[in-house]
């Protein structure tokens, strides 16, 4: 076994260092208590993962760090929202979830935010306003979520220095597949789920995913949530060579209007856990309906063309009082920051790429060349400048009204037109050596009018993205790699640039990234170990001497190591585990406080933890049963850029016990944060937005 003695030291390293990566699902079990034959745990090393190349390359085939977490190991552990489980599953991957982001924000590798680690579905990017994200939430309907770590401005263009998450979707299917899903839990908390596919005829099939959730949850008041996920495709096999898919989702969620905790002493205390400080009439609404029709065509064995024509919408609500403050002196708590904000939002688009596969100068060659076009309109209403305050009892607060003192109006009229060219090449120089590259040249033209302010441009962002790398085999299981990436951020949201951004050109970044791959024990183990720098610059900073006056110098920069393991022990153990370290820093960067400019070169970056880790264990140890244990790990983060307030670490601990109550039923018992750990998911100087406290889930999965 020459490829398990090539990598057993690094396989030692991995089990020596705690470390999630995904797990076979549990219907992979059977009857004598043991895992069937199926694919490898955990890491998907040779499932082909198109968010990290577009040329159709496996995880071992590509020079970057790429986690593919199945649907089927979402749903065996029990996580129902995209947020945990890419949080709980993938490398170094950490959640700043709150109602202001969509409650889908992301860092990576020391980079925080939509504008840095950007979202995708199904390949597809909505361009957000003012940050936010609010589809796909629910993870019933995802056959897959591939994440890429890593700048991916040559891919997807500009805000994804960090990496992408792209959420891949069920499709049709010509076998038929039919499964249903009920739970109940703490808190009011209930689902039902139904996933349906199969042929229509011999040249058409389908595939129907409905899921709906609600809670009463438990913040009180107006903890409560509900949403409804529904999602329709059909595909057509019109030739041999020709395939056309229709599909259309759509995302009702009503969230929990909760926007956090006041900080007494630096911290939440037990007996203001459950507090909601919002007011009465608060409200938190969101519409997402997504339309593609995918086309691919394979006119020869060397040849494959797809095209993606799309319509995206998105309708969303804001009503809330967002910031708590205590107040020593009073014992009671200040609100303000009464906001009401509603987004209009739609772009419609379409995706080219062509595909040869061909021999250049005698060596097998890959190419791939393409473009990207689309129309973005956006409208904003807000009742800024947001005033309001009002102070309410620490214990017993009266929610109150909402108080809307400039009334609410229409802010911002923006209109994007972007394109973009793109091209990929993988150029095999000997069976055991392969060059890949890709360039992207995105042009997108903005144009933002300010209503109220009286104030309009318009203004085109340019960027440059490329990457080269090289991929070494020297034996089948192992691969050694190394890239050069470049990227481009924006320096807010693209399509609500201020006036005052718009004189600036994007921030650039850059990323050199070394690591390893490999299959051992027969493929039933895998690992990875990734080494990375990254540097990103062209910050805005205030001149030093011209507080007002913004200059387009500053710099951010963050290294660190990423270690993965699955395996299968034998026939009843498995493991999984990820672990990443990192050092993040504000190389040069600095902001005007109270008329001075104070520097906070040195600093770690606001949201962003120094140490993540997962683990996830699971034992078949009796026929029928599996018992499933995983740990969430994550370090201290700053919520300021003085690092003056800090939002401590925290360790989940999540379990679950399912019976294969027959072949085609299971039944599972579920626990949350089961030593109900008080923990922030996000937060500011003044408030925390905590996390779930301990909670329990029966849930029941019948096929038919």
């Amino acid at each position: 076994m020459p490829a398990l003695r090539a990598s057993s030291p690094l396989f030692a390293l991995l089990l020596a260092a705690p470390a999630g990566a995904q797990e076979i699902a549990l219907d992979t079990i059977d009857v004598a208590g043991r895992f069937r034959e199926g694919p490898p745990p955990g890491l998907a090393l040779e499932t082909p993962a198109r968010s990290g190349s577009r040329l159709g390359l496996t995880p071992l085939q590509t020079p970057a760090s790429i986690d593919v977490i199945s649907g089927e190991t979402i749903r065996a552990r029990g996580q129902t929202t995209i947020a945990d489980a890419v949080t709980q599953n993938a490398t170094g991957i950490t959640s700043i979830a709150a109602p202001g982001n969509g409650n889908l924000s992301f860092t990576s590798r020391g980079f925080a935010g939509a504008g840095s680690v950007q979202q995708l579905y199904d390949g597809t990017r909505l361009y957000v306003g003012a940050g936010t994200v609010t589809f796909p939430f629910d993870p019933w309907s995802a056959e897959r979520i591939e994440v890429l770590r890593g700048p991916a401005s040559v891919l997807y263009g500009e805000g994804a220095i960090g990496g992408v998450i792209n959420v891949v979707p069920k499709k049709p299917v010509f076998t038929p597949v039919n499964e249903a899903q009920a739970a109940l839990g703490s808190d009011g908390t209930a689902r039902l789920a139904l996933d349906s596919g199969g042929p229509i005829g011999e040249a058409m099939a389908y595939r129907v995913t409905v899921s709906g959730n609600r809670a009463d949850g438990w913040i009180r008041p107006d903890g409560d949530f509900r949403n409804l996920a529904v999602s329709g495709a059909v595909t057509l096999r019109a030739a041999p060579d020709l395939s056309f898919t229709l599909s259309h989702d759509l995302g009702t969620n009503e969230p929990a209007r909760y926007w956090g905790s006041p900080l007494i002493d630096n911290r939440v205390p037990e007996r203001i856990r459950f507090t909601n400080y919002n007011v009465q009439d608060a409200r938190i609404a969101w519409l997402d309906n997504w339309t593609q029709l995918r086309t691919e065509w394979t006119p020869s064995a060397d040849i494959t063309i797809r095209n993606t024509a799309y319509r995206l919408s998105t309708e969303r609500h804001w009503r809330d009082v967002e910031q708590y403050t205590y107040l020593p002196a009073t014992g009671r708590v200040s609100r303000s920051d009464y906001i009401e904000i509603l987004h209009h939002q739609e772009q419609v688009g379409n995706r080219f790429d062509a595909t040869y596969r061909h021999s250049l100068f005698g060596l097998p060659n890959t190419v791939v060349a393409g473009f990207d076009v689309n129309h973005v309109a956006f409208a904003r209403d807000s009742n800024t400048p947001f005033d309001g305050e009002t102070t309410v009892d620490l214990l017993r607060p009266v929610p109150g009204s909402f108080l809307n003192l400039a009334g609410t109006r229409r802010d911002i009229i923006s209109r994007m037109n972007q394109a973009s060219v793109f091209a990929e090449d993988r150029l095999e120089l000997t069976p055991q050596l392969a060059l890949i590259s890709g360039v992207r040249f995105d042009s997108p033209t903005v144009t933002v009018e300010r209503p109220l302010a009286g104030t309009a441009f318009t203004k085109t962002f340019e960027s440059l993205s490329y990457r080269f790398g090289a991929v070494y085999n020297p034996v089948p299981d192992l691969a050694l790699y190394a890239q050069y990436a470049t990227a481009a951020d924006p320096l807010g949201s693209l399509i609500t640039t201020s006036v005052s951004q718009a004189q600036f050109n994007l921030a650039t970044g850059e990323q050199i990234e070394a690591g390893a791959k490999g299959i051992f024990a027969g493929g039933r183990g895998e690992w990875t170990l990734a080494a990375y720098h990254i540097a990103k610059d062209n910050l805005l900073v205030p001149d030093p001497d011209r507080p007002t006056v913004s200059r387009q110098v500053g710099r951010q920069s963050s290294r660190g190591v990423e270690a993965a393991l699955a395996f299968a022990l034998d026939d009843h153990w498995r493991i999984e585990a990820n672990t990443a370290l990192l050092q993040a820093r504000y190389d040069a960067f600095s902001q005007p406080v109270n008329g001075t400019v104070v520097s906070y070169a040195g600093n770690v970056p606001v949201d962003v933890p120094e140490r993540v880790t997962n683990v996830w264990v699971a034992y078949a140890f009796a026929p029928g049963w599996v018992a499933r244990l995983g740990i969430n790990n994550v370090g201290p983060v700053f919520s300021d850029f003085a690092n003056s307030v800090r939002r401590p670490g925290y360790t989940l601990v999540n379990a679950s016990l399912d019976r294969q109550v027959t072949p085609d039923s299971r039944l599972s018992l579920r626990g949350y944060n089961l030593t109900d750990k008080i923990y922030a998911v996000s937060g500011n100087t003044n408030s925390w937005l905590l996390g779930q406290p301990r909670s329990i889930e029966i849930a029941y999965l019948v096929r038919f």
